[in-house]
């Protein structure tokens, strides 16, 4: 039977490379912080009783971002190393059963089918393994020590190693799982011997070898799996990373994306096959798309669903909306949170709708702004109308009923109930209810001056002389 697992993440460290005052965990790549992609990694190996973050800069700010996952946290007072960020958590950790992963929050792109590689991999030892890969260019790494027979012996860091072990190109990629029992027992033994005056995590594996007992490794092909994220420069290449993979495995699932490179699509999203997404679209944080849709070129599209069949014309943008099968936005359209855009019907170009829920088969297809609106199905909203839903202190709404025609350029100002089947003549100012089946006209009389725009020129030809 596999033993239990107990996962810690790091992540109580300032990041001063990143010159930011965030901390580095709080950074965002693929459309989440970054140690939410850890969490969500530990989440396929464990449950969230078993995993533990180690806080300690911004440790309220941290603890926001992955709460919900209803893990554990320990505080790091002090940063003194990353021994010491593992040996405060003693109490909480030292009597669990199992093994002791250790991971990092600032190291997202790590698969869990690797760590599960990794769990395996301890079976050939009786302590612990390391993750390790071998690099063109370790700098910055410590490095791997075989003995003869290629047992791990050490882990030496950059700044202590002498020139024969620094062109090694086996590199400790930080990541480690211990028999839980035995890495409580000597833990202790790390001691700050050196310029820095901090508990190396590294140190262990001298500390267990010396004990009898024996560390291994686990290499993996790509190194680029367990990057750390120490500058802004780093956290684009992981970016990039998180963007391409994920633009990958939505093309072998069956979506197209024409020109990917341009595209930006969130980890976490989810699109259904035979959509097809065209260049310079960006797909982001929780959103959803059925099958058969289209994403027009330039369209932004944040924390929506969208069904089947929904069609997003270029240069869009829409957030936290909801759009039916058959429905259709743009060119140049905008939803602001709250927009529900029921089946087949049709949002054109510079039509803006904030928390208005348009009707199945309505329609708006130029220039409007529908704000705090209830409108039926089969509406027709003419150009230029827009719902005056705000009064200077207070939010107002507006119902239209079913099979209601609003003429161009009319300005309903709530709060407002047009009836089923009515019209509302174009040019309109609409402030009183209409009836079912009514036509309301809300416009001064007309009135023609014969000639008076010849007398006007006849004026200014006689001042001229």
């Amino acid at each position: 039977m596999p033993r239990p697992l107990t996962v810690l993440i790091l992540a109580a460290g300032l990041g001063t490379r990143m010159k930011s005052r965030q901390a580095k965990v709080l950074h965002r790549a693929g459309g989440r912080p970054l140690i939410d992609h850890v969490v969500a990694t530990a989440l396929e190996l464990t449950t969230p009783g078993r995993i533990f973050v180690v806080v300690g800069h911004q440790a309220e700010e941290v603890q926001a971002a992955v709460r919900h996952h209803g893990i554990g946290f320990i505080h790091q007072h002090e940063q003194k190393g990353t021994g010491h960020a593992v040996m405060i958590g003693r109490d909480a950790l030292a009597d669990l059963p199992g093994h002791l992963m250790i991971l990092y929050g600032d190291c997202p792109l790590l698969r869990a089918a690797t760590l599960r590689h990794l769990i395996e991999a301890l079976g050939e030892s009786d302590a612990g393994v390391l993750l390790s890969a071998h690099m063109d260019d370790p700098t910055g790494y410590g490095r791997v020590i075989r003995d003869a027979r290629g047992a791990v012996e050490a882990v030496i860091e950059q700044k202590a190693g002498t020139p024969e072990q620094l062109a090694i190109r086996e590199a400790n990629m930080g990541i480690y799982c211990y028999r839980n029992d035995l890495f409580w027992r000597y833990v202790d033994e790390i001691q700050p011997n050196n310029p820095a005056r901090e508990y190396y995590l590294t140190d262990m594996v001298a500390i267990l070898r010396q004990a009898g007992h024996s560390v291994g490794a686990f290499t993996i092909p790509d190194p680029r799996e367990a990057l750390g994220i120490n500058t802004r420069l780093e956290l684009a290449e992981v970016d990039a990373l998180f963007r391409d993979r994920k633009r990958r495995d939505l093309m072998l699932a069956g979506v197209t994306i024409e020109n990917p490179s341009t595209v930006t699509i969130d980890s976490g999203i989810a699109i259904g096959i035979d959509t097809i997404v065209e260049p310079f679209a960006r797909i982001l944080g929780r959103t959803t798309i059925g099958e058969n849709c289209r994403i027009g070129a330039g369209a932004i599209i944040q924390d929506s669903h969208l069904a089947d069949g929904v069609e997003i014309d270029p240069y869009t943008l829409i957030a936290e909306s909801t759009l039916a099968s058959g429905a259709h936005a743009g060119p140049f359209a905008r939803l602001r949170p709250g927009a529900i855009v029921e089946e087949s019907a049709h949002i054109g170009n510079f039509v803006e709708l904030k928390k208005t829920r348009l009707g199945a088969r309505s329609k708006a297809n130029h220039l409007a702004y529908l704000g705090d609106s209830q409108i039926g199905p089969g509406v027709n909203i003419g150009a230029g109308t827009i719902t005056c839903n705000y009064d200077g202190s207070a939010k107002h709404p507006t119902t239209i009923g079913e099979g209601a025609f609003v003429g161009s350029n009319s300005t309903l100002v709530a709060p407002l109930e047009i009836g089923p089947n009515s019209y509302i003549a174009a040019g309109s100012t609409i402030t009183d209810p209409v009836p079912a089946d009514a036509l309301a006209l809300g416009r001064s009389r007309q009135v023609n001056k014969n000639d008076w725009a010849r007398k006007r020129r006849a004026l200014r030809k006689n001042r001229a002389v």
